[in-house]
């Protein structure tokens, strides 16, 4: 029995659908709509930026837990701050690296019973798990904003700053998952009848 899988087309940009057959041969269901190109190269522009800022905040992330250290034991003389920012900016490392795999489709999931319906009924289900991710985000933007407006009064400990700025990850996260699952579900419902199954041989 064949399995549904996701890769990525280098060529196109966007996520396609894949079935691994029991030759060991990879079919790949693709989009023939080049008129979604430019959404596509948009999308992962985004995708881009939240992987560059998630990886600047983790490289100061570092830089400063090597101040703290040396700061502590050389200078006697610890950066308290040092935590605070740390608790910053890992929200935005892994609010930002997770809708950044949302896009890339990364993210572990149980296709099982999926696997076992008919192709129709598989594509289907995949645009519903789109639209899942797509509401599920809405709440978290919702949830985000609210949180956001409670806390611009609370000052973060020795940063300073509004605590909005921690929760405005999760408000980002949020509108970036609803962004890219529900385009992804959308491009996926107009392109439904243009999908056409390529067969090419995996490497081993």
């Amino acid at each position: 029995m064949s399995r549904l899988i996701h890769r990525r087309d280098n060529d196109f940009g966007s996520s396609l659908l894949c079935r691994r057959n029991a030759d060991n041969e990879e079919t790949r269901i693709v989009g023939q709509s080049s008129r979604f190109e430019k959404l596509e190269a948009a999308l992962d522009l985004i995708r881009a930026a939240c992987i560059f800022v998630a990886a600047v905040a983790l490289v100061v992330l570092i830089a400063t837990f090597g101040w703290l250290v040396f700061g502590r034991y050389v200078l006697n003389a610890t950066p308290t701050w040092v935590e605070q920012l740390a608790l910053l900016l890992i929200c935005y490392v892994a609010f930002l690296g997770a809708a950044a795999g949302i896009k890339e489709d990364t993210h572990l999931g149980v296709s099982l019973f999926r696997d076992m319906m008919p192709f129709v009924i598989q594509k289907v289900l995949l645009i519903a798990t789109d639209f899942a991710l797509a509401a599920f985000g809405i709440v978290m933007l919702i949830a985000g904003i609210t949180l956001m407006q409670f806390g611009w009064d609370t000052l973060l400990p020795m940063l300073d700053i509004p605590e909005s700025f921690r929760t405005l990850a999760i408000t980002s996260c949020g509108a970036l998952v609803t962004l890219f699952a529900g385009a992804r579900g959308v491009l996926r419902i107009l392109t439904f009848s243009d999908w056409q199954p390529v067969t090419q041989e995996l490497e081993i």
